[in-house]
């Protein structure tokens, strides 16, 4: 049975709002630098660029494919063929507007998990209704519409799922380097906690000043015994006479 509608335009573009989000303005560019200045491998950022040109020559390829419907001479209802043209033009404007910027906000941080899985989510959005696109061609459009846009359909299948291998490559390597991280901060701890805590002494008290030695007063010469004392008038003292023994 065939479905008339997969996604309408309201809801498409709801898809798109909560795809591009309101993260505010985008990243600074910094080639091969992560959004928090983490190095990004030469790989991996080879990788991303891949991906990326893929897309952009999808997108380029599925506008000028839906350029060429000529919807209003199907031979359809006309709010069938209102409904399909809501289509071509959300995924127009999506394809113009809403997915170069995601794919500019992912090249200014390769390996950003959210900017990653927001590119993802957008891809899926667009694939969803250019299902029905393709399916509304075949059943009223021409053969050639109908390969055209089969073909752009296939090779966003194909980068959507490259894009999720690598969503899954990164979160593993995102837990892994948590799981190290937590591993030696914890080693870190232990080694604090063992060692035990070094006591630092400040002194800062200022030596006292020892008071200046006194000096030593000056040892007075003895006095000259070997002169006879003099009297008076400078003549030597008279001496007394010795007084006779008793016999």
């Amino acid at each position: 049975m065939k479905r008339n509608l997969l996604l309408s335009p309201g809801l498409f573009l709801t898809c798109v709002a909560a795809a591009v989000g309101q993260s505010g303005p985008p990243p600074v560019p910094a080639s091969g630098v992560g959004r928090q200045g983490t190095p990004v491998s030469y790989a991996s950022v080879t990788q991303l660029n891949g991906l990326l040109s893929q897309i952009e020559a999808t997108s380029k390829n599925t506008q000028a494919d839906l350029g060429k419907l000529r919807i209003e001479k199907w031979k359809a209802d006309g709010n069938y063929k209102k409904q399909a043209l809501g289509n071509v033009d959300s995924v127009q404007r999506n394809l113009q507007g809403a997915l170069p910027e995601i794919i500019s906000q992912l090249r200014n941080a390769p390996e950003d998990v959210p900017a990653s899985f927001k590119l993802y989510r957008n891809l899926d959005a667009l694939y969803d209704v250019l299902v029905g696109v393709v399916e509304d061609a075949a059943a009223y459009g021409s053969k050639d519409d109908m390969q055209s846009l089969s073909n752009d359909l296939s090779a966003f299948e194909g980068t959507r799922r490259q894009l999720a291998e690598r969503i899954e490559n990164l979160a593993s390597s995102k837990e892994g380097e948590l799981t190290r991280l937590r591993t030696e901060l914890k080693s870190l701890q232990a080694q604090v906690e063992a060692a035990p805590p070094k006591k630092i002494v400040v002194d800062d008290t200022q030596p006292e000043k020892k008071p200046a030695p006194k000096k030593k007063p000056a040892a007075k010469k003895p006095a000259d015994t070997t002169k006879p004392a003099t009297g008076a008038a400078g003549n030597p003292p008279a001496q007394q006479p010795q007084q006779p023994k008793p016999q």
